[in-house]
């Protein structure tokens, strides 16, 4: 059986500290893995249509806020834990979610694995283009955790 088409999509702003942990995540894969497609993507909205169709699978890594977690954790959460949004007033405040299911929609030839991984961050407010120590910290072993849960 051929091995399913993966996209690795790290995203974020690559000069606001920790918002670019997921850039800085899929830098490594892309280092380690040279046979999977990996894209640093700091884009918002439908443009991100523009490069996850056509692939098997997809793996996400982005940052997240909560304020309950410890700086460089990760939540592994499926699609379909998040709700698409029932309007969509804009194409730029689209979020992954509504965004892939208006391409259902309108036919593109979305993934059907899709993997998201959020880590929690610390600061994504400083103009920095380093992590935290503690978020830049525990990249390696975000990107061993990626690795292994994928089978990358």
């Amino acid at each position: 059986m051929a091995k399913a088409k993966t996209l690795v999509l790290g995203m974020g702003n690559p000069i606001l500290s920790d918002d670019a942990v997921g850039i800085n995540v899929a830098k490594e894969l892309k280092a380690r893995l040279p046979g999977i497609d990996v894209i640093e993507w700091s884009q918002s909205g439908m443009a991100i249509l523009e490069v996850v169709t056509g692939y098997d699978k997809l793996v996400v890594i982005d940052s997240i806020k909560t304020g309950k977690g410890q700086p460089g954790e990760v939540y592994k959460i499926d699609l379909e834990d998040i709700k698409p949004a029932d309007e969509v007033a804009t194409s730029h405040g689209v979020d992954i979610a509504t965004a892939f299911k208006l391409g259902e929609k309108l036919g593109y030839p979305m993934p059907k694995q899709v993997g998201i991984y959020a880590v929690e961050i610390k600061d994504n407010t400083t103009f920095c283009e380093q992590c935290t120590d503690e978020v830049g910290g525990r990249i390696p072993s975000i990107v061993k955790q990626i690795i292994e849960e994928e089978r990358l």
